[in-house]
């Protein structure tokens, strides 16, 4: 058998004769070479199949380390969540306790100030309104933050609410006990403070306050508020209510008919404290007042006009 090989250069060729041991190993070769091919791609293929079967269980662990992982997270957020509702629920609550202060606190400066009851509702929600933007968009704020800017403003408004409190409470007590008015609800001036005729000798005497009569039985009333330091018989009196209003001030109500406070009572100003009788050393229905300042007396007719400045 000849083998003839062909150059690329001029054509040239080669002939090359195989013996017979040749021939029958390049024979052989040509016939095991398909099954060797076979055999090589049957032991590739095995090989992979045990390769993907021994990857699977690798894989499968891998995500459930992952889904494991994943729950634990979900988990602590459910409970960062719960603790983040229940600091907004306490949070939420102590803001509605302190609007029930602000509220009941307006309330009472209202009924201090004398004001409108139903220009100041505390009850009611105050009307709001404006114009609104268009075409803004609107970024809603955390919860959190709005109940944090909720709870300093409230802050806010208690301090100023408990300063306007003092102050209006202080003016109150000031106007309480500020002596000035009558202490009659009907009646006229019988008799002024100073000297005169004493009504009993007819000689020249001191008069230490002025009398208003009236009709018996008509209402007394203080003419500040104070404290009562007596209540009951005095010499040359006949029944006397005295008040002590502090500041130095005390006032006297005598020749009463009936007396309505005792002892430590504390009264108001325009408080009925007794009747206007006859009783002592008088003539007829009226009431002796007296103005006392710093233990001495002084003129009422100068505090029965008296204004607070």
């Amino acid at each position: 058998m000849n083998i003839i090989v062909v150059g690329q250069r001029h054509g040239e060729s080669r002939t090359y004769r195989l013996t017979t041991p040749a021939r029958t190993l390049l024979f052989g070769c040509l016939v095991a070479l398909p099954f060797a091919m076979g055999a090589a791609g049957f032991w590739l293929a095995d090989w992979l199949a045990d390769e993907d079967f021994s990857l699977e269980p690798m894989a499968a662990e891998a995500w459930e380390n992952d889904l494991s992982l994943q729950r634990q997270e979900l988990e602590q957020i459910r409970i960062q969540t719960d603790q983040e509702l229940q600091a907004l629920t306490v949070k939420l609550a102590e803001l509605q306790s302190r609007l029930m202060r602000l509220d009941a606190l307006g309330e009472r400066l209202v009924d201090v100030a004398n004001l409108e009851a139903e220009e100041f509702d505390f009850s009611m929600a105050p009307a709001l309104g404006g114009p609104g933007s268009i075409g803004e968009a609107y970024e809603a704020p955390e919860i959190s933050d709005v109940l944090n800017d909720l709870a300093d403003r409230i802050g806010h408004r208690e301090q100023q609410l408990e300063v306007l409190d003092d102050l209006m409470s202080a003016r109150r007590l000031d106007e309480d006990t500020f002596v000035t008015g009558r202490p009659i609800k009907k009646g006229w001036m019988s008799s002024r403070y100073g000297r005169r005729a004493d009504p009993f000798t007819g000689q020249l005497a001191w008069h230490a306050g002025v009398d208003f009569a009236g009709k018996l039985g008509s209402d007394i009333v203080a003419v500040a508020s104070g404290v009562v330091t007596w209540a009951g018989d005095r010499y040359g009196y006949g029944r006397l209510v005295e008040i002590n209003h502090g500041n130095g001030y005390k006032t006297r109500y005598a020749h009463c008919l009936e007396l309505n406070v005792k002892v430590g009572d504390i009264v108001r100003k325009g408080d009925v404290i007794a009747a206007m009788g006859s009783s002592g050393r008088s003539t007829g229905p009226h009431v002796h007042f007296e103005v006392f300042k710093n233990g001495r007396t002084v003129d009422p007719s100068a505090y029965i006009h008296r204004t607070l400045r």
